[in-house]
């Protein structure tokens, strides 16, 4: 039975690291502000940049998961590609090694001397500081502090096993067989949710002398595929297609990696080329430096392997998270930067983005809808991938319509430019209607909410009329069809009055106690974002009768020559 003397201070060192750690990682990150996000989405065009952006920005935080994370968030935003997210996500797996090389100094420079120090100096200019950004580095220091203060309890839990034989034969084995030795690396890494404590608790066990560095490589191998999980989670949680993608890209970057280098290993030219690197004898006190090279090298190597071939990894990604039927790609589809440059071509990419909005805001109507009819929750995701989908269209339509306008545009577009910015932001409000219908057909689901036939036949009337302008409106904004919008109006008209009659209709079903008191208030909120989607398509019909009145007014226009 293990004595609580020694998982003690092992469950507290392990809690001072993980502390630092997220204290380190978050000061850095407020010191640093919003030009994490610049770094990324300004020097990821090409992989080489790619790969640098993620070194630094994993340099900057010290953690691989934060930027990987980081990275999944900007993808599922649309702010990169998939393939720009695989750039920076190799990069950084090889910034993140800066930790076990910051580890391995505690064994050199006897950094554990420095560690409360740090906490209190830390401490005191969090405290005191005048600016924000001073605090940050307080905050920063303490983490520093921390984070070796739990590394030297780590390693007196360790101490009293440097007489175990059954340790030491346990380890051995790990030398004697790389891949159960990987595996443990891929098991303590999963379980702590953190390559850089896995890392940490490998040098300080070389160090006291339990590990072997032949024992140790295994294990480095193994942490780099178990971290890729903390990307797989973030993924999972809601993400969109290339999301998923750029974290099965992380996932097959170190599987593929860990293969490979594994012959290295069984052949032994992967400790020999370690000690290569790092000449001497290898012993105690060097022992950590060399585990932080060997981390560093496998990464580097990988990197420079994989790095020609971004294009077939991306590949890879695709095939193992195929595109689900019905399922949306993130970002614009239309929006050309380098079209800029020529007006008239850029207004039309706009024009085909917005109606490609139009599209995306539409299925989310219909997907939340038919949840809300049919008592079926299961498009509920896909209603808030839609939702997303619209905000994101929102923002990169406006960005660029507002670059647009910085340049030479004919009258005609100058005009038209506002307008088009109008029915970007009527088109994410629909949007949000259908996410708001969506969590309505959730209330309804989760209470056991039913509504009396004539209601149900009045929500079917009021949608079946949205739907036909919903149809009408993308074919009136694709054709400039007047005509079209023009019935638009007429229906939208014949929804305010149905909406008028159908609340007092039911205001009076529930005084006579024939509809549930939660379930007429549900289906008011319902009629209610149908009323309301109506006015925004409406906009939009509106929008398409102005632009003609505005050209007709132009034809009418007198020539130069004609004034007198």
């Amino acid at each position: 039975m293990v004595s609580g003397n020694l998982v003690f201070p092992l469950i507290g060192g392990l809690g001072f690291f993980f502390v630092g750690m997220k204290m380190m990682s978050e000061g850095l990150k407020k010191i640093a502000g919003d030009r994490l996000k610049t770094i990324l989405h300004f020097v990821t065009r090409f992989p080489v940049s790619g790969v640098l952006a993620g070194m630094l920005v994993t340099c900057l935080i010290q953690s691989s998961s934060a930027t990987t994370v980081m990275v999944i968030g900007f993808v599922n935003a649309g702010l990169l590609t998939l393939r720009q997210a695989i750039g920076v996500i190799m990069g950084a797996n090889v910034g993140t090694t800066m930790t076990a090389w910051l580890v391995s100094s505690m064994s050199i420079l006897k950094i554990t001397n420095y560690a409360l120090p740090a906490v209190g100096v830390g401490f005191a200019v969090m405290t005191f500081g005048k600016t924000r950004k001073a605090r940050s580095w307080g905050e920063v220091l303490v983490g520093f502090g921390m984070l070796f203060v739990g590394l030297d309890f780590i390693k007196d839990s360790f101490l009293p096993f440097q007489e175990s034989v059954f340790i030491k034969n346990l380890f051995t084995q790990l030398a004697d067989n790389p891949l159960l030795g990987v595996l443990v690396g891929i098991i303590i890494t999963v379980l702590l949710q953190s390559s850089s404590a896995t890392i940490a608790i490998v040098q300080v066990m070389a160090f006291n002398g339990l590990v072997s560095f032949e024992a140790a490589i295994p294990l480095i191998l193994g942490d780099n595929i178990g971290t890729t999980v903390t990307a797989q989670l973030a993924a999972s949680a809601g993400a969109n297609l290339n999301a998923r993608r750029a974290a099965m890209s992380h996932t097959l970057f170190n599987l593929f990696g860990v293969a490979y280098m594994l012959f290295f290993v069984y052949s032994g030219w992967y400790v020999k080329s370690i000690e290569f690197l790092v000449p001497g004898e290898l012993t105690a006190r060097n022992i950590m430096l060399h585990i932080a090279v060997a981390h560093s090298v496998f990464n580097v190597i990988n990197v420079l392997v994989f790095l020609p071939f971004t294009g077939a990894l991306e590949k890879a990604s695709i095939f193992f998270v195929p595109k689900r039927k019905g399922a949306l790609d993130l970002g614009p589809q239309y929006l050309e930067r380098h079209l800029l440059d020529t007006p008239p071509l850029a207004m039309e990419q706009a024009k085909k983005e917005t109606i490609y909005m139009l599209t995306v805001a539409s299925k989310a109507v219909h997907s939340a809808v038919n949840i809300f009819l049919t008592d079926d929750p299961k498009e509920i995701e896909s209603v808030s991938e839609y939702e997303k989908t619209t905000d994101t269209l929102q923002s990169e339509i406006t960005q660029y319509l507002i670059d647009l306008s910085q340049r030479e545009l004919s009258p005609e577009d100058s005009e038209e430019l506002p307008v088009w910015m109008h029915n970007v932001n009527d088109l994410e409000k629909i949007g949000d209607r259908a996410q708001n219908i969506a969590e309505l057909a959730r209330r309804k689901i989760d209470k056991g909410l039913s509504f009396t036939g004539e209601a149900l036949a009045e929500a079917r009337i009021i949608w079946d009329t949205v739907r036909q302008m919903l149809v009408e409106a993308e074919q009136s904004l694709r054709d400039n069809d007047v005509e079209l919008a023009k019935k638009m109006l007429a229906r939208e008209a014949f929804i305010n009055d149905f909406y008028d009659r159908s609340k007092a209709a039911h205001v009076q079903r529930l005084n006579q106690g024939v509809c549930h008191l939660g379930a007429g208030f549900v289906f008011l909120e319902f009629i209610d974002n149908m009323e309301k989607i109506g006015d925004r398509l409406t906009n939009v019909a509106q929008s398409v009768i102005g632009k003609m009145k505005w050209r007709v007014k132009e034809e009418k226009a007198p020539l130069p020559s004609q004034v007198v």
